[in-house]
């Protein structure tokens, strides 16, 4: 158990990810502010880096108050995705998320551009090619999955869905 003695640092390669819902939308985050950025310019959900000790569903509830602004009161966890990508030392591991219920009001985020999309265009976004393979899952209420993704710049070299190349 953590005390208030220990500091809390970034555990480098574990995340959350997610999409949260409103009226046939995902709140996606248009990610044009960090710099040196794997994410530059792509369009993602919202999240980011666990702490010290805590669990997927505290860094969820914690990164999506601090990039948002909103409360989640209701969620799904819906995979693991194994990200892994030559510009990065190791593998991510991001533990994602849907939501559909939540409270509070909208605020800037530093990372980028918050948009509500229709589900309908998400695709049309430039996304990284493994997020249509997860979309397509949430879209199908696909059961729980593990989801590996391999790239070499932006080129996905290797996808591996519940250990079966897709």
């Amino acid at each position: 158990m953590q005390n208030s003695d220990t500091p809390l640092k970034n555990v480098k390669n574990l995340t959350t990810l997610c999409y949260i819902e409103k009226d046939d939308c995902y709140l996606m985050l248009h990610r044009v502010s960090k710099k040196n950025d794997v994410n530059k310019d792509k369009w993602i959900g919202v999240g980011g880096h666990f702490l010290t000790n805590e669990s997927p569903e505290e860094c969820l509830l914690r990164e999506v108050k601090e990039e948002t602004g909103l409360t989640l009161t209701r969620y799904r966890f819906r995979g693991v995705v194994t990200f892994i990508c030559d510009k990065l030392p190791e593998a991510e591991y991001m533990h994602l998320f849907t939501a559909d219920e939540f409270e509070g009001e909208l605020i800037a985020c530093n990372e980028g551009t918050l948009e509500w999309i229709p589900k309908s265009e998400i695709y049309n976004l430039n996304l990284w090619e493994g997020d249509i393979i997860f979309h397509k899952l949430l879209d199908a209420d696909a059961p729980f999955f593990s989801l590996k993704l391999a790239y070499e710049g932006d080129k996905l070299v290797e996808a591996v869905l519940d250990g079966k190349n897709v």
